[in-house]
Parts: C-alpha cells; structure tokens; sequence
C-alpha cells in the first residue's frame, strides 16, 4: 500500500517523520512525502495560482521518496498525484500530519493540515489529519499509537468522500484519558488582536489564548480535549446544507421583485391609513374643544 504523506510545518518537522517512521513499520506499507519546504500553517486548502511552484528532491530516511515544494499543503497534494503518477505509482491513502497543534473545531476552517487531507479527498483517495496539541511537541506516543489502529482500519473501510480529522491531548500516553468520536465545536480565543507599536501606522499580529468553556459535553471535539480525550472528528467534503435548501427555495428568490413591489404598496397605503386615522383623532378632539 502506498501512503503519501503531507503537512503544513515543512519537510523538516519532526512530526511528519515521527508519522512516516511509525506507518513505515506497517507490512507491505510504502511511503511517500510531499511537504512544504517552508512552513505553510494556517493555508487551508488554499492552492497557488499564481507564480511558479518549484519540486526540491529531499533526504529523508523514512520514505521510499520524498519531495518538497515551495506551495501550500494543498499544492503538495496536487502536485504528489502527478508527481508520482507520473512514476506509476499509485497513492492509495493520505495522512497529514503529525501537525505540531492541535486542529479542534473551527479551527479546522484555517488549518492547512485539513485542508491537506481534504485536498486527498477531493482527489479521491481516503484520507486523515493528525495533530497533537502543542506548537512545540514532546509527547508522540500516543498519537503513533492511535494511527496505527486508525490506519488499520481505515485502509478498509473509510470512504473517499470522509476524512479524519484526529487530535490528541499533549500529554503522555497514560494520562491521555481515552478517545470520543466527536462533532467539532467552537474554538474561540481571548485577545485575538494585538496591536503593536508601528512607525507606518496600525499594526496587529495574531496572538491568543483559546478560551476553556465550562461543559462536560464529550461529544463536542474543543471539550472532549479539554478533558484530556483524544477525538476524533469525520469531515464530509461535500459543503451543502441540504436541510437549508429546502428552506431557501420556499424563499422564491426569483420573484422578489414582485414581492418588493407588492411590499412597498402595502407600506405605502398603510401609512396613508394611519394618516387619515391621525387627522381623525385631531378632527374630533377640535370639536370637543370648540362646544
């Protein structure tokens, strides 16, 4: 089987190669990497369309292959499909990860990690995103221990069309208190912005610490790791909200001119009601006065 392996930290993470020297030791397991030469977090699934994109040959041990490119992670998936396509080899799963942080709930809208993983989907290959919750990660047991049996799995039954989003609480394995499958929540942060102090004007840069909610609701992926769980998210490619569709046809958007028309009638006669109804009122408290 052969895996590729992206990220969104670069080729010299030490997250993607802890990902190839532990799905590497799998029977019959080939790897492949395609990473971003310089680190990429926070791309989403953005891709480059506008200058060049340049494939750099890379040294690394774990991997039957590995190649850089100095694009998003996306790129990376894109251009790993012609890449080693072009070799006659056939990419039968996507991991993208070890990401150095954890991608929880909203977060997943910004995180090249997903948007990598998502990328593989589009490409129609099975596909999963792995983080651990640290920027500067020391703990790897457990999430290595959690993607071999993902993996096992998943090889088999996950579908084309879902991808894995797996987070794991920054601790040692022991202390990790198990896994949830999970819904993504809201991950929200305190003093999003802040500013600096810049000769040329206003200046902000991101800096923030997520905020902890008070809820025992495991269910939810941002509070299931902040109870030291490891979750699980399935993501579906396919963006539509089918119930809404529902709900925005009985809008009849096609005919709203027609409906602001007969609107602003109705607003106009209406104020011409309370008009007369005024001048009314102020006709017979005139007589009153006057007997």
């Amino acid at each position: 089987m052969n895996l590729l392996l992206v990220n969104d930290d670069g080729i010299d993470a030490e997250g993607i190669h802890r990902l190839a020297e532990t799905l590497g030791r799998e029977e019959g397991v080939k790897i492949y990497v395609c990473a971003p030469h310089e680190q990429q977090s926070a791309t989403s699934q953005s891709i480059s369309v506008r200058g060049r994109l340049r494939v750099l040959q890379e040294e690394f041990e774990e991997a039957e292959e590995a190649i850089s490119v100095t694009g998003t992670p996306a790129d990376c998936v894109k251009i790993a499909m012609a890449h080693y396509g072009a070799k006659g080899i056939d990419i039968d799963m996507v991991f993208s990860g070890i990401n150095h942080g954890g991608n929880l709930g909203t977060d997943t809208l910004y995180s090249g990690t997903v948007g990598a993983a998502l990328e593989g989907s589009l490409c129609g290959i099975p596909s999963v995103a792995v983080s651990v919750n640290s920027h500067e990660p020391q703990y790897f047991e457990y999430t290595c221990d959690l993607i071999k049996k993902v993996f096992y799995l998943a090889a088999e039954k996950l579908r084309e069309s879902i991808v894995l989003n797996v987070n794991v609480p920054h601790m040692p394995a022991e202390k990790v208190r198990g896994l949830k499958i999970t819904k993504l929540g809201m991950r929200e942060y305190e003093d999003w912005f802040v500013p600096m102090e810049d000769e040329e004007g206003e200046v902000y840069r991101y800096e923030g610490r997520p905020i902890e909610y008070d809820s025992d609701d495991l269910s939810i992926d941002v509070i299931a790791a902040q109870h030291g769980y490891a979750t699980i998210t399935p993501l579906s490619r396919f963006l539509t909200d089918r119930e809404a569709m529902v709900e925005i046809a009985a809008w009849d958007i096609e005919d709203a001119d027609s409906m602001k028309i007969r609107r602003e009638r109705n607003d106009k006669e209406n104020k011409k009601r309370r008009g007369r109804g005024h001048r009314n009122r102020f006709s017979g408290k005139a007589a009153a006065s006057n007997e």
